[in-house]
């Protein structure tokens, strides 16, 4: 009798010892999901975060070709100014000459 004795004391501390991990690694399980969750929430602000910088980014892309549009706008006009006024001193050499022409019949 005092084997088994010994044998169901020996069992007892075994499940002691189990009970105590079980409730040691219940603590431990509930400690990662609450940095998981942390983790989680911080993924999804910097995921928020990158979201809202690709847009900025966008953003500044389209300000930057419509800026450089701009550009070539004012110098295709400066250039159309030009042809203009070379137009305009064109037509005016022509009247002389046609004035020269009249002169000499």
């Amino acid at each position: 009798m005092s084997k088994l004795a010994s044998q169901l004391n020996l069992v007892i501390e075994k499940t002691k010892t189990l009970v105590e991990l079980c409730e040691a690694l219940k603590e431990e399980n509930d400690l990662l999901k609450l940095e998981n969750q942390s983790l989680s929430v911080a993924l999804d602000t910097g995921n928020d975060k990158n979201k809202r910088l690709e847009e900025k980014v966008k953003a500044l892309t389209v300000a930057k070709s419509l800026d450089e549009a701009g550009v070539a706008s004012e110098q295709k006009q400066a250039l159309e100014e030009k042809v203009l006024g070379t137009k305009q001193k064109i037509d005016e050499f022509v009247r002389e000459i046609d004035k020269c022409i009249s002169l000499l019949k």
